[in-house]
């Protein structure tokens, strides 16, 4: 079974692809939403050069569409269409775990383009899977998060210990909320570790952010 990753940046997202492979689908092509200018992320706030490092790291193509929130399922259920034919997909692989309107979406949109919706973390434990992603070889640093987490947690990596910190505050350790979001800097799915740029930390509205150079 062919697949498109709905590809984050973030650990969640990687979890999934991983676990997909796992079951012996076959990951073709990654598809991530970015905002209006097309240069960053729409979820993670990840550059475009980011992204394609990531990709590039899997030897995977990733296709990026740009689009505002008004437009936004109308573009992602045209690009499945469009991938679908071009890589003849069977499904597409998303990392939520347990928001049911994220899943109701997810399966509106793929039945729109006739594939497959796949949600391999469904349902499971929160720290039990960050352990699994930790011990999989997953290191993914934090990039985003809210302004009650607070900046001082933007560019840490996740362990065992920071998980079980987050707990302990109240915070969903996988971020499901939007607590905060993560960016994937190596993984068993990739040659080598992604190169990461300079940045800065800067406080928009209510959430934090990791700004990058490159952006």
């Amino acid at each position: 079974m062919n697949f498109v990753t709905s590809w984050s940046g973030g650990k969640d997202s990687c979890y999934a692809m991983m676990q997909a492979v796992a079951q012996g689908l076959k990951p073709k092509v990654l598809l991530n939403m970015m905002n209006e200018n097309g240069q960053v992320s729409r979820s993670h706030g990840l550059p475009l050069s980011i992204l394609k490092q990531q990709a590039q790291k899997m030897n995977l193509p990733i296709v990026t569409i740009p689009a505002t929130w008004n437009e936004y399922e109308a573009k992602y259920i045209k690009a499945l269409q469009e991938i679908k034919t071009e890589f003849e997909l069977d499904a597409a692989v998303f990392g939520d775990i347990d928001l049911q309107p994220h899943r109701d979406w997810e399966e509106k949109v793929c039945n729109a383009a006739g594939i497959k919706a796949v949600l391999p973390l469904w349902q499971q434990n929160r720290i039990d899977l960050v352990n699994e992603m930790l011990a999989n070889g997953i290191e993914t640093m934090i990039v985003s998060c809210n302004i009650q987490m607070g900046e001082g947690y933007l560019g840490k990596i996740m362990t065992k210990e920071l998980a079980q910190e987050l707990e302990a505050k109240g915070i969903d350790s996988c971020g499901e909320n939007g607590e905060f979001h993560t960016m994937v800097i190596n993984c068993p799915l990739f040659s080598e570790p992604i190169i990461l740029p300079e940045y800065t930390k800067q406080i928009y509205k209510d959430y934090c952010f990791i700004v990058w150079e490159s952006n």
